[in-house]
C-alpha cells in the first residue's frame, strides 16, 4: 500500500502512529461480511450494530486490544445437522472484524438482538487543558 504523501510532511511529526490505524482501516473495510452500521448517539458516542443472524451468544466473542475491537462469530462444528437446503442465501460462515477506535474511547456494553449484535461505545469529552511552556534563556 502506498502512504499518502500527507503524513511524509515535515510539519506533521509523530503521526506515524495515525497513519498506521488508517492503513489497518482500510484494510479492515475491504471484507464486507458480515454487514454492518456505525450510528452516532445523542451523548457523542458510537453504536456498531452488526448483521449477525443464526448466530447465538455463546458463539459470539468480542475483544477490546489497545485501540483495536474485534467481533467474532464461529459456528459449531456440528455441521448442517442433516438439513437438505434448495437454497442457501444466509450464510452459515464464521467471520472476524475488527474496528479501530480513537483513543480514549470506552466499550460500554453489547446485547444481541433479534439478529443484530448492537455494541455501544462512550467517547469521553476530552479536557482541554492550556499549557504555558517557559522559556529558558541560554547565554
Amino acid at each position: 500500500m502506498n502512504r499518502p504523501l500527507l503524513f511524509d510532511s515535515p510539519f506533521l511529526l509523530g503521526f506515524e502512529h495515525t497513519r498506521n490505524l488508517i492503513e489497518r482501516a482500510a484494510k479492515a473495510a475491504a471484507d464486507s461480511y458480515p454487514p454492518y452500521n456505525v450510528e452516532g448517539r445523542e451523548d457523542g458516542g458510537v453504536r456498531i450494530t452488526l448483521a449477525v443472524a443464526g448466530f447465538s451468544a455463546d458463539q459470539l466473542e468480542i475483544q477490546l486490544e489497545g485501540e483495536q475491537l474485534t467481533v467474532a462469530g464461529k459456528r459449531g462444528e456440528s455441521g448442517e445437522d442433516g438439513r437438505d437446503f434448495l437454497h442457501r442465501g444466509i450464510a452459515a460462515r464464521g467471520f472476524i472484524r475488527t474496528f479501530v477506535l480513537a483513543d480514549g474511547m470506552e466499550v460500554e456494553g453489547a446485547a444481541l438482538e433479534h439478529g443484530l449484535l448492537h455494541v455501544d461505545i462512550a467517547r469521553p469529552q476530552p479536557e482541554r487543558a492550556v499549557q504555558r511552556i517557559p522559556i529558558k534563556t541560554v547565554r
